[in-house]
């Protein structure tokens, strides 16, 4: 399976980089291709000012162009994208493909103060749902959030649904990049499973402080080591993942069984 991280600063209105990089995405045979948080849409400080009619006109731009994008080019695109329902808002993660839109809205949202996305959305809070599960050419991907990349029972879930990757699009931020890299070599490892982070770059300016996205996107394998990754600018990351790495890392290691079993 042959997937890609587009790792970009926000990108508003604009698609010309979108063009261009899933042009070079397609001619490298990439079936998959994921975004990260905040990259369609303005980051999330931002949209605390924003109307709603500007945040749905950004999203219903964005989401036309995907469509288009997917279907051209018989790609999946993973794209995290505000939704916009009767005038309320929602956090969501969206799967793009060439015959199909799939929604999965996001469980568990941020609550800190200075960053309080459980307030302002309108995502629903209920029990914990399975995170979005597809299959492209018999590869089988999970999706859920950075946020819910801390939540035990999320990769539970995914490991029940018995898939080979966990698609991560994020937006992290401040000093914490060693943090993500150890928690998602640690998911990876006693998961047995691939995981494809795809943070953004850039930042956001406040009075006191400058939200610095670091970018760092990578690819972890079934063993927990680190196959890919990339620094702080503007790249296109292409990935090749086997499923029977996969299959070799459950055979040696056997946790998933050992889950099921007890």
């Amino acid at each position: 399976m042959i997937a890609a991280v587009l790792q970009l600063p926000s990108i508003g209105m604009s698609s010309t980089k979108l063009y261009h990089y899933v042009r070079i995405a397609h001619k490298k045979n990439v079936k998959v291709l994921v975004l990260g948080e905040y990259l369609l849409n303005s980051f999330f400080k931002e949209l605390e000012t924003m109307s709603v009619a500007m945040i749905k006109e950004q999203s219903e731009h964005q989401t036309k162009i995907l469509k288009e994008l997917s279907l051209t080019y018989a790609m999946t695109i993973i794209a995290p994208l505000i939704i916009v329902k009767k005038k309320q808002l929602y956090k969501s993660i969206v799967k793009f493909s060439p015959t199909s839109t799939s929604y999965y809205y996001q469980q568990i949202l941020i609550n800190y103060p200075h960053w309080n996305e459980a307030k302002f959305f309108a995502n629903e809070t209920t029990f914990l749902k399975a995170p979005m599960v597809f299959n492209v050419e018999g590869f089988k991907f999970a999706v859920m959030s950075g946020f819910e990349m801390h939540v035990d029972k999320l990769w539970t879930m995914a490991s029940h649904k018995n898939v080979d990757a966990v698609i991560i699009p994020s937006v992290s931020t401040f000093e914490s990049a060693s943090r993500w890299k150890n928690l998602a070599q640690m998911r990876a490892f006693t998961h047995n499973c691939y995981v494809l982070r795809a943070n953004r770059i850039g930042e956001y300016k406040e009075k006191e402080y400058t939200w610095q996205f670091y970018g760092d996107s990578f690819l972890i394998d079934p063993n927990g080591e680190i196959v890919n990754d990339l620094g702080n600018k503007e790249e296109l990351m292409i990935v090749e993942m086997s499923h029977s790495d996969v299959i070799e890392a459950k055979r040696n290691w056997g946790f998933r069984e050992l889950n099921t079993k007890y």
